[in-house]
């Protein structure tokens, strides 16, 4: 009587287990898809990015966005674009941050540039191995007197890289933040972009610039690829699990 009662309860159980296994595997199924589908979406919007870069970059310098056009300024629409300004170094607030290039680890040569309008625009005039990291290393390069730089307009990096902050009491950069450089060096009026210089030589050889790296990863096309293989490759194998069951006695 007891193993009557037992066998009722697991096979009422079976269906049950079964319908809720099928329902997972539905959506497992449906989710691998729609993860794929936006991989895909991705992807278009990386090519579309890879395509507003290059043209950036290669366009015809424009005058870099003054205050007034400060507030618009935004990743999507003005990073690497390719910019002009005018002004005087401040050599003496200048700033440098953890590098590491095709020439090797160094610092970038973070330094405030003063506009005529009293604007300040912190450009990166390029890499400097260690041994050049003070200015008196690299003094034919400290140049005076009104200058044109050439380059490429870059979005502020706040608080560092992974694993390492940005420690301003200590002199440590890792990122080019604006704002806490600006705050650390007593800037006033700076604009919340920084400009990539170009490799116009400088005295001395030094800083190098012209190092921006504009390549953009794009693997979105084999993410979409592995989770639409993923969906069918569970589909094959419910279905040959259900053929299975269905031959069993």
């Amino acid at each position: 009587m007891g193993c009557s009662e037992n066998s009722d309860k697991t096979q009422s159980a079976n269906p049950k287990v079964a319908r809720l296994i099928s329902l997972a595997i539905v959506l497992s199924i449906i989710g691998l898809v729609l993860l794929g589908n936006w991989q895909l979406r991705r992807l278009d919007w990386k090519l579309a990015l890879i395509d507003r870069v290059e043209n950036r970059v290669s366009a015809k310098a424009v005058n870099s966005p003054t205050r007034e056009h400060w507030p618009t300024i935004t990743q999507e629409k003005d990073e690497y674009r390719r910019v002009s300004i005018q002004g005087k170094f401040l050599h003496e607030k200048e700033t440098i941050v953890w590098a590491i290039t095709e020439h090797g680890n160094g610092y970038w040569i973070l330094t405030p540039l003063l506009t005529a309008n009293q604007e300040v625009v912190l450009v990166n005039r390029g890499y400097v191995p260690i041994a050049a990291a003070s200015p008196l290393k690299r003094l034919a390069g400290q140049i005076d007197g009104d200058i044109t730089v050439i380059g490429l307009l870059r979005i502020s990096e706040p608080n560092g890289i992974p694993l390492r902050d940005n420690d301003p009491a200590a002199e440590h950069w890792y990122s080019r933040d604006i704002a806490a450089i600006a705050q650390a060096r007593g800037l006033k009026n700076v604009a919340p972009y920084f400009i990539d210089a170009d490799n116009a030589d400088n005295p001395g050889g030094l800083p190098i610039g012209g190092l921006t790296l504009v390549n953009h990863r794009n693997s979105h096309l084999l993410y979409a690829l592995t989770w639409y293989g993923l969906a069918l490759l569970l589909a094959i194998m419910t279905v040959r699990v259900i053929r299975l069951e269905r031959k069993k006695p």
